[in-house]
């Protein structure tokens, strides 16, 4: 082995990344001296920035009482606090029990687990196919990875995978019915209608959907109406709504979840990455009292678990980092600084016509780029123009996040702009201007 030769095995194999010396507010700084704006928050993670005193002292009082005790055989302080903080955010009159898992993927699988044993518990053991969406992306491992429309990240294990996804995308943009809302009378809500007839409602346990399509999408927003319909189409047929709030949660989108743009409350939620915003692994699945209850008055245990769940050292910052949301009205000032980060985008309509599309809601907006905005057709996948983008990016010293399209080809060039919630107006208005150097040198290597 070569000195100097890493042994971790990276995303690109042969790839050289930076090494980064630390992190401050929105910046990371690499030992080259570089300081890089996170306008991604990781993968859209750091939701409250890097080195925050407060949350460090909140990590460091827990690590002097106790980092970790098993769920089979303890619980904590930190983690019933939690449990109670996740309740009050996730709102309405019903009680929401927490099942804490490690990664979002986790969460997710978990949510499944839940809804299938949910229908199990009552003698209805057939209830066991979960319906989902084309253009989504629910996490990599094979049971979330089944329920993920994400045909890039899908295609190399198919033969692994459930046939999950099923019901088109909410995308107004790239209407899979060719339709314009409100005229469309919500096809797309429509179609989950005619998956359930397809499968039969009494095979299907549950609906899981991201309240915004993130990675697979870039910022994805139903139209209004769209989720009050899909309720409707759930409690219809006896089926579990589960809302995959990994990247949408936590204020990313300027309310305390992403579901609360539309009047709704799943039964089932996932949340993760903003919930401890980056400073140790934590996630967690949700559900209410209606779905826990003949699981509790039947075997009275969920199949599900992991070392590490319920880990107290990890729930004592995660609810450092929920306080210290609600404390700075990081909820409202992702409202707000998310309107403006969307106008600021949209303003590079000016500048550049592969520019297709700007969307999203608070502090997590996607950009969709094709040849011409007129005609919406993308650009040829071989030129690989996110990837360029995304690499001329980082060079200006600006981390964006690279992502899908709603096209079901499964290409399409877009990326997410998500800088953590406490984010200025100055420091958005550089993002941007970095943004718009690194378009125009991308645009410099396309053909004419």
């Amino acid at each position: 082995m070569k000195k100097d030769q890493s042994l971790v095995i990276k995303p690109l194999l042969d790839e050289n990344y930076p090494v980064i010396s630390h992190g401050e507010g929105i910046y990371l700084y690499d030992k080259d001296g570089k300081a890089y704006i996170d306008a991604a928050s990781g993968a859209v993670t750091a939701s409250i920035g890097h080195g925050n005193a407060e949350i460090i002292e909140a990590m460091n009082e827990q690590a002097k009482k106790v980092s970790f005790v098993y769920r089979s055989q303890f619980t904590s302080d930190a983690v019933e606090e939690l449990a109670r903080e996740l309740n009050e955010w996730a709102g309405g009159d019903e009680d929401y029990y927490t099942f804490f898992v490690n990664s979002g993927s986790e969460a997710t699988e978990t949510a499944m687990k839940i809804a299938i044993q949910h229908f199990q518990e009552r003698g209805l053991p057939q209830k066991n196919k979960i319906i989902s969406r084309w253009t989504s992306y629910h996490g990599i491992t094979i049971g979330a990875l089944s329920m993920s429309g994400h045909k890039k990240r899908r295609e190399r294990f198919h033969s692994l995978l459930a046939d999950y996804p099923v019901v088109a995308p909410p995308a107004c943009y790239r209407c899979p019915f060719g339709e314009t809302y409100p005229a469309c009378h919500l096809k797309c809500a429509e179609d989950l209608v005619t998956a359930i007839e397809k499968n039969g409602a009494e095979h299907i346990a549950a609906f899981i959907a991201e309240p915004i399509i993130g990675a697979a999408g870039a910022a994805i927003v139903p139209p209004p109406g769209y989720y009050e319909r899909i309720m409707e189409i759930c409690r219809e047929n006896n089926i579990l709504f589960i809302a995959d709030e990994v990247m949408t949660g936590i204020a990313r989108c300027g309310t305390p979840l992403g579901i609360n743009h539309w009047n709704v409350l799943p039964d089932i939620i996932a949340l993760g990455k903003g919930l401890s915003a980056g400073y140790t692994p934590m996630a967690a699945a949700l559900c209410t009292e209606t779905v826990l209850e003949p699981i509790k008055n039947g075997s009275n245990f969920i199949m599900s678990g992991h070392t590490y769940s319920a880990n107290p050292q990890s729930a004592a910052t995660a609810l450092a980092v929920l306080r210290y949301v609600r404390k700075h009205g990081l909820i409202e000032r992702s409202k707000e600084n998310g309107t403006y980060l969307k106008t600021k985008l949209k303003s590079l309509f000016n500048h550049f016509a592969c520019i297709g599309d700007v969307r999203g809601a608070g502090m997590m907006v996607g950009i969709e780029f094709v040849q011409h905005r007129s005609s919406k057709k993308p650009f040829d996948s071989q030129l690989g123009f996110t990837q360029k983008l995304v690499k001329a990016a980082q060079d200006n010293e600006l981390l964006i996040y690279p992502a899908g399209t709603a096209r079901s080809k499964g290409d399409g060039d877009a990326v997410i702009i998500a800088p953590p919630l406490i984010t200025t107006k100055d420091e958005i208005d550089e993002i941007v201007h970095r943004l718009k150097q690194s378009i125009e040198q991308v645009l410099l290597e396309m053909p004419s």
